[in-house]
């Protein structure tokens, strides 16, 4: 597929179409050929307006590794267009309109303050780290039932729909080093229920063993890719599910709650 197939099919929530042989993917064969045709969907996009904030970050939860057949983290751009803050109790609302198989994934998101320097060190990331805020990014894919090759998730944007964020917490009131906070955030739980039921519990050291481990992994990544832009100061990054990603239905309500007084985060799905 070319960059301008791949985004018109993430414009109409189209699922991409079977080749002469039947099968279903982007048409690239290894990482580096998917971000660069990535990347050209993201100059399209900002080429017509539409404004980058930050980032995701995928499939840092080695447990769903298996499960999807993606066995090592991803990224792609997150977009002003899909971005909403919570009220101050901790609500907020999406609307499944213009998704394609969307799915719900609670994480921990940051904000930064600097760029990160080359090779940045656990240290040097978290220096560069301003706040954290629990979050809800809405994921999508356009293969049917979910059934891809880790190339097709990073064409089809990283597989970023939208992303929600709660409360704001300065990460120097939290920890007063890296390596703190790393390990303060790996134990901290998460609680997921979809209409009042209980649907999984999850723990920050499931995601690379660590939020910030993510965040570090991402920055070097990035680094390493040709053309791919420089984190900068007010971006924000959301560091991959603390659970599985979970269908995302019109007429759910979805609360999220992290322990260690991270926050709390609800979510009402409408059409």
């Amino acid at each position: 597929m070319t960059p301008d197939t791949l985004l018109h099919h993430l414009d109409q929530a189209t699922l991409w179409p079977a080749d002469a042989a039947g099968r279903i993917h982007a048409g690239y064969t290894d990482l580096p050929s998917a971000y660069q045709a990535a990347l050209q969907v993201r100059q399209r996009r900002m080429d017509r307006g539409e404004r980058p904030v930050g980032f995701k970050i995928g499939f840092t939860n080695r447990s769903i590794w298996e499960r999807y057949r993606v066995w090592a983290p991803i990224w792609g751009t997150v977009w002003e267009g899909g971005l909403a803050e919570a009220d101050a109790q901790g609500r907020c609302q999406i609307s499944t309109s213009g998704f394609c198989q969307p799915r719900l994934e609670p994480e921990i998101v940051f904000g930064l303050r600097a760029t990160p320097p080359a090779g940045a060190s656990l240290e040097q990331v978290w220096d560069c780290v301003e706040w954290l805020a629990p979050g809800f990014e809405v994921v999508q894919s356009h293969c049917p039932g979910w059934r891809f090759e880790a190339a097709d998730t990073v064409a089809d944007s990283g597989l970023h729909a939208a992303l929600r964020i709660g409360a704001r917490r300065p990460v120097r009131e939290l920890a007063d080093s890296g390596a703190a906070l790393d390990a303060w955030l790996g134990r901290c739980e998460v609680t997921l229920r979809r209409n009042g039921e209980l649907i999984e519990t999850g723990r920050g050291n499931a995601v690379l063993d660590g939020p910030l481990h993510a965040l570090r992994h991402f920055v070097l990544e990035l680094q390493s890719c040709p053309g791919a832009p420089v984190l900068r100061a007010g971006d924000l990054v959301t560091t991959g599910t603390w659970t599985d990603a979970w269908p995302l239905e019109a007429g759910q309500g979805w609360e999220a709650e992290f322990g260690g007084g991270i926050g709390w985060l609800s979510l009402t799905v409408g059409e």
